[in-house]
């Protein structure tokens, strides 16, 4: 079984004692490529550095989220320009709207989505984007760009029913992550995976973060990391009433033709 964690926060300081054994479980896992995380001006840069270190087996984004909108100034915007410069940086993103937390004021996120939405017309990469509580102003920015925008992804997806259709009916991808695992608020997801076509779903862990609680034991420390991707598929598999290996294998491909990574 190959699988490629298409969102993985490996720059977290959570990982900085034991990042490459994190790697050594991944692999054993399974996983076969990864696409580290760029969602800050800070950890963009640090991003591409990893994936330059594991050519091949890993790849970056580069971008700003929404809650860190306010560091977006031209000096940032030249910044994550530069990032792209490299083969390595494969999509532009984490980017997008968050009106959930508001830890950024949104015509600061709007601003910095819109001059990230530029960068992916004048670069031609996909797009890795975040979306919450802000579903209608999204769609109008993305609205106010179509036709010069490549592929796209709505990662770490825990929308509605009517919000992954408007997804779909763009064509744009879609990011399952361990929230299909959580029965508090993830169960909604359960029914609404079977209704993504196989060539716009792909999965990731979002690690540190969203550790699978259907996963057991529970790893004490609660810190989530990339050999779970196989426990995700494994509930996704059975959620889209698929075998396993079918599931790995068609998210592989998609998530391989998507960034366009190289076989391994």
């Amino acid at each position: 079984m190959e699988l490629i964690d298409i969102g993985a926060n490996l720059t977290h300081d959570s990982f900085d004692h034991d990042r490459d054994a994190v790697l050594a479980r991944a692999r054993e896992a399974g996983v076969a490529q990864m696409v580290i995380t760029g969602a800050s001006r800070e950890h963009s840069p640090l991003a591409l550095k990893l994936a330059r270190r594991h050519p091949g087996e890993l790849f970056a984004t580069a971008g700003v989220h929404p809650h860190h909108a306010t560091e977006y100034t031209a000096e940032c915007d030249a910044e994550i320009r530069e990032l792209h410069a490299h083969s390595e940086v494969v999509a532009v993103g984490e980017c997008g709207l968050d009106y959930f937390r508001d830890f950024s004021p949104r015509p600061a996120q709007r601003r910095a989505f819109e001059l990230q939405l530029q960068i992916a017309v004048d670069t031609k990469k996909p797009l890795f984007l975040h979306q919450r509580d802000a579903h209608a102003d999204f769609m109008a920015m993305m609205h106010n760009f179509d036709g010069r925008l490549g592929p796209a992804v709505v990662h770490c997806f825990t929308g509605t029913r009517e919000e992954m259709f408007d997804y779909l009916d763009r064509d744009w991808h879609i990011g399952i992550t361990g929230w299909l695992c959580d029965e508090r608020r993830g169960q909604h997801l359960r029914e609404l995976v079977r209704h993504i076509p196989a060539d716009r779903l792909m999965i990731e862990t979002d690690a540190p973060y969203l550790l699978p609680r259907t996963i057991k034991p529970a790893p004490p420390h609660r810190r989530n990391e990339p050999m779970f991707l196989a426990h995700i598929v494994e509930e996704l598999a059975r959620d889209r009433g698929e075998d396993v290996a079918t599931t790995a294998q068609r998210t592989t491909d998609t998530a391989r033709a998507f960034f366009r990574l190289p076989p391994r």
